[in-house]
């Protein structure tokens, strides 16, 4: 369309193609898991500064950065899994899994309910349908999955695929 409209006023437009955001085959949703557990210890140390009555220069500064940081990863998360959604996923994922919009949907939601709040419920939402995306994933992919707790801060179950 923007190409059509452009080309009224000038012949000479070449055409722009476009193919994945990343090299074909390359999809992994590690990185938006990684995002929504950084999320969850975002908030987790938010909430222990929360507890101060009074917070020093030095503690206002550290939320603040927590704060910033949290609101970055729950984009990171929304990014990460719209491409896969946008760009991997086509009609046979779609017919495998025909709640795939909705939950892509819910993690478009439950992002934007952690970059907004600083509830850790928020948190724990968001990697739960996280994880729900990366099972989904894998399976698209023929790997079996398996559910482990996270060797590190916040210690959450988290979907790894079974690879090897």
């Amino acid at each position: 369309m923007i190409h059509s409209l452009l080309a009224k006023f000038d012949k000479n437009i070449p055409v722009a193609k476009a193919h994945c955001d990343i090299p074909c085959a390359i999809y992994d949703p590690s990185k938006a898991q990684i995002a929504a557990l950084s999320v969850i210890r975002f908030l987790d140390l938010i909430a222990e500064i929360a507890e101060s009555e009074q917070l020093s220069i030095a503690q206002q500064a550290k939320l603040s950065r927590l704060v910033r940081e949290k609101e970055i990863h729950a984009a990171i998360v929304k990014e990460e899994v719209r491409v896969i959604w946008g760009d991997y996923m086509k009609q046979p994922q779609f017919d495998a899994y025909p709640d795939m919009h909705t939950l892509v949907h819910s993690i478009m939601l439950a992002g934007g309910a952690a970059k907004q709040h600083v509830d850790v419920e928020n948190g724990h939402k968001l990697m739960s349908l996280v994880n729900e995306f990366a099972e989904a994933f894998w399976a698209t992919k023929g790997v079996e999955t398996y559910r482990a707790t996270c060797p590190y801060p916040p210690s959450v179950e988290t979907v790894y695929p079974k690879l090897g």
